[in-house]
């Protein structure tokens, strides 16, 4: 992969601009620089993580170090920003083995190719979209990736504060795991800070315990001081923030990610064309901040009320809930909280703002652990990858990039497929005749956007149209994905004896 691709996506430009500011501004700039457009918006941890990173850079080529140096892409610098993402896929390794350790052992097979636990590793190393967004696209999530499955593996070990601890530090480098923090702190007060349950399965109000509270806490007080201390001492904190959260970016990225409010968008941009052919409204109102142009920015919309980061914090919220609730009145252990992680992941890519497509990595990777343990989780996991994996084509976007990603995801969706069909064999299809249909209907939706629609003219007028129709054809299979697994979540009956123990 070092030597073969030779495109650049921006992200090249964004880590490299992150290593030239943490290694030659002292620490009070590094939230200030803004030479690049592409500033630090990460959190502290990740911004040392840089700074590590560059004292490395500087054998293979200082000249990336220059901050004036912007798009500066030689050979040496591109060689070690791939290296550096392998290397650090080592801890995502380890998370993985111990993960598998923690898989229910009960579906015994003579062949290792069709134990679970073989099963779950190839579907989580061999992940389809972590592989192009790390290696080709280019980014850091399989060390971030490998921080919270961690994390997840120490819970379902019940080594709770370990648990913690991993969390409290991937939120420190990289905030967009905030989605999944109320899964995190129930499951903990629910199993933790409360020892035992009722024989009823409910909970045991006397069990509380202080001295466990004092301890999540005390996890959480030091990390967040070790990584915001310096810049609350500096004065800094707002500057932090604004950088973390930079609301004014608009409702969706340039490409939509495909959740809620691509529909939404979709939507509104259907009825004004169909309100200015019926001569319902007036073209000179038409908002000029198009959200087909392909620009990050805010835009308002035509036909349908514009959306603001309130209202997408409000959804997000009143979508998280049901599953928060469910892990809290219906415990299921630790099978309870990945269903609940995977919800909360989920709710906040569907309704979330700026929400980018590579985000629903956050949902598939850990329903993966659910996929191999039960024929219900497994449809409703062939359903989310197959779709989440296919939005994630237009990041490859050069013709000598077509032909990897097809036969990449070709390779991975027959596998899981074929393995997960082998696992369940006894029990019914993973997939209806309907749910069969509509993933089959991403072949001509390929055919169509990469093959026909740039031989027709209107590729010169309507540029956006394949990102558009991949968008929403995949929103679709996503936001089903979810209600099922919701109604899959809400519906299940749980036996006293379970809740008990």
């Amino acid at each position: 992969l070092i030597e073969t691709f030779c495109s650049y996506s921006t992200d090249f430009e964004v880590h490299r601009n992150w290593l030239a500011i943490t290694h030659n501004l002292p620490l009070s700039q590094w939230y200030y620089e803004a030479t690049s457009e592409w500033t630090l918006d990460y959190p502290p941890f990740f911004a040392w993580f840089e700074y590590a990173l560059s004292h490395v850079a500087k054998y293979f080529d200082p000249n990336m170090l220059v901050i004036e140096n912007l798009n500066y892409t030689s050979r040496a610098t591109i060689f070690f920003q791939r290296f550096s993402v392998i290397f650090t896929d080592i801890l995502f390794i380890y998370a993985v083995r111990e993960c598998c350790r923690c898989v229910n052992g009960k579906r015994a097979a003579k062949d290792i190719l069709e134990k679970p636990t073989f099963i779950l590793a190839v579907l989580l190393l061999w992940n389809f979209g972590l592989l192009i967004v790390d290696h080709i696209h280019f980014q850091y999530n399989g060390f971030l990736f490998g921080l919270m499955l961690l994390s997840v593996a120490r819970l379902c070990q019940k080594r709770y504060l370990e648990g913690a601890l991993l969390f409290a530090v991937l939120l420190h480098f990289k905030h967009i795991y905030v989605y999944v923090a109320p899964a995190y702190g129930i499951y903990l007060l629910r199993s933790y800070c409360f020892t035992a349950n009722n024989a009823d399965g409910s909970l045991k109000w006397r069990s509380f315990s202080l001295l466990h509270v004092t301890l999540l806490g005390l996890i959480v007080c030091l990390v967040s001081a070790l990584s915001l201390g310096p810049f609350i001492v500096l004065g800094q904190l707002p500057q932090v923030i604004s950088r973390l959260f930079p609301f004014k970016r608009g409702l969706c990225h340039a490409y939509w990610a495909p959740n809620f409010w691509a529909l939404y968008n979709a939507m509104d941009k259907a009825l004004t064309i169909f309100g200015l052919k019926c001569n319902f409204l007036d073209p000179t109102k038409i908002p000029k901040a198009s959200m087909t142009g392909g620009l990050v920015q805010e835009f308002q919309h035509t036909v349908l009320p514009s959306v603001t980061p309130l209202a997408t914090l409000i959804c997000t919220f009143i979508s998280i809930l049901p599953s928060v609730f469910c892990l809290w009145f219906k415990p299921q252990g630790p099978r309870g909280f990945l269903q609940c992680l995977v919800l909360c992941a989920l709710s906040s890519f569907m309704f979330g703002w700026h929400v980018h497509e590579k985000a629903i990595l956050l949902a598939i990777l850990p329903l993966s652990l659910l996929s191999v343990q039960r024929a219900k989780d497994a449809g409703i996991y062939l359903i989310l990858t197959t779709t989440g994996h296919f939005s994630l084509f237009p990041l490859l976007f050069t013709p000598p990039e077509l032909p990897i990603k097809i036969l990449l995801m070709l390779l991975f969706t027959v596998y899981s497929f074929s393995s997960l069909k082998s696992l369940f064999r006894r029990e019914r299809p993973l997939l209806n005749w309907l749910e069969t249909i509509y993933l089959v209907q991403l072949v001509p939706l390929e055919i169509f956007s990469e093959i026909i629609f740039p031989l027709t003219p209107w590729k010169q007028h309507f540029p956006f149209v394949p990102l558009l129709l991949t968008s929403v054809y995949c929103a679709l299979g996503v936001t089903y994905a979810w209600l099922k697994l919701y109604i899959s979540v809400l519906t299940e009956r749980i036996p006293v004896r379970q809740k008990a123990e």
